[in-house]
């Protein structure tokens, strides 16, 4: 389909086409921006999610140092008997 326009006829045949271009286009540009948007979002949530991660490890890591030193505490006692 071509959009020629010919000397004959209404400007306005064509320029419904011109029009529906443009939305499309508008359209296409906010989708980019959402997609942008939520790539940017996304990749904030991931970090949020790794400094998670390495808060709970922390948190293991301690709660085993506790548990290890007990038993090191109980293995001293019962040595020192």
């Amino acid at each position: 389909m071509t959009t020629r326009r010919s000397e004959g006829g209404s400007r306005y045949v064509y320029e419904s086409f011109d029009a529906a271009t443009a939305r499309i286009e508008a359209n296409e540009r906010v989708a980019e921006e959402r997609w942008t948007g939520l790539a940017y979002r996304l990749g904030l949530i991931e970090a949020t999610l790794e400094r998670l991660e390495k808060r709970i490890w922390i948190g293991v890591y301690g709660v085993a140092a506790f548990l290890m030193a007990q038993m090191a505490e109980t293995v001293i006692q019962a040595a020192m008997r």
